[in-house]
């Protein structure tokens, strides 16, 4: 059977010790990525070549970067060096930019090596800290191998795991079709079957926007940068959410 890979996001319920690591590791991640990307970038102007900077040579300078998770670090290179080839290939891609510390994805992907992390009830062990604490919401199968772990925070604060495995590609024996059935798009509703039926969506969005642009309406009334201002924009993080 051909091998397929297979992510699977999780809920994950970390404690106070657990979050300043996470954090942490999120903002060393993002600190890495821009000082590689601006020494490349006055590399490439002074030798007109591509320099082959790593993480390890920037923990003389920076010991704090030892406390968090050195595969973290690793996969920050990785995902700079496609960034760069991707933008050689594909000009229309754009050129690398600089991660800012407001508006881009908190998050951070570590990679399993020699059992460094695993699944343990309703527990999940990743480096550098203790078990957290998670909420599996579908049975994973014992056959899946772990290969990597991607951790974020979402807008509205909740922490996610994305686990990402490695699986057997499971193949559906193909049987000759009784009857068939027709789809249209309809723009109320989504879709309608040949059958006269139409698809019932819970219509989330649609009966949340009133709520919505209420809390919106809060938001821009709050002063920039107040505790007010943070809590009326985690509820509005919330209703997107939802």
């Amino acid at each position: 059977m051909r091998k397929i890979n297979r992510a699977v996001k999780i809920r994950i319920y970390p404690n106070a010790e657990q979050r300043v690591q996470i954090e942490k590791t999120i903002g060393c991640s993002r600190f890495i990525y821009n000082c590689m990307l601006a020494d490349k970038i006055e590399h490439y102007k002074k030798e007109k070549k591509m320099l082959r900077n790593t993480p390890a040579s920037y923990k003389k300078e920076y010991p704090w970067l030892k406390e968090v998770d050195s595969l973290a670090l690793a996969n920050v290179q990785m995902h700079l060096e496609s960034a760069f080839c991707k933008f050689f290939r594909e000009p229309s891609a754009g050129f690398p930019r600089f991660k800012s510390k407001k508006s881009s994805r908190k998050s951070y992907t570590t990679n399993v090596v020699n059992g460094n992390i695993f699944l343990e009830g309703k527990y999940l062990k990743l480096p550098k800290m203790t078990a957290i604490r998670i909420k599996l919401h579908r049975p994973i199968s014992e056959k899946w191998k772990l290969k990597s772990v991607t951790v974020s925070r979402e807008p509205s604060g909740k922490y996610f795991a994305s686990l990402l495995f490695c699986c057997e590609n499971q193949t559906v024996e193909k049987r000759p079709a009784e009857k068939f059935l027709g789809i249209d798009f309809a723009m109320h509703g989504m879709c309608v079957f040949s059958t006269g039926e139409r698809a019932g969506y819970p219509m989330f969005y649609r009966n949340t926007e009133k709520k919505l642009a209420r809390e919106q309406r809060k938001l821009s009334r709050c002063q920039r940068g107040s505790r007010n201002y943070e809590k009326q924009k985690k509820r509005v993080a919330l209703c997107h959410e939802k």
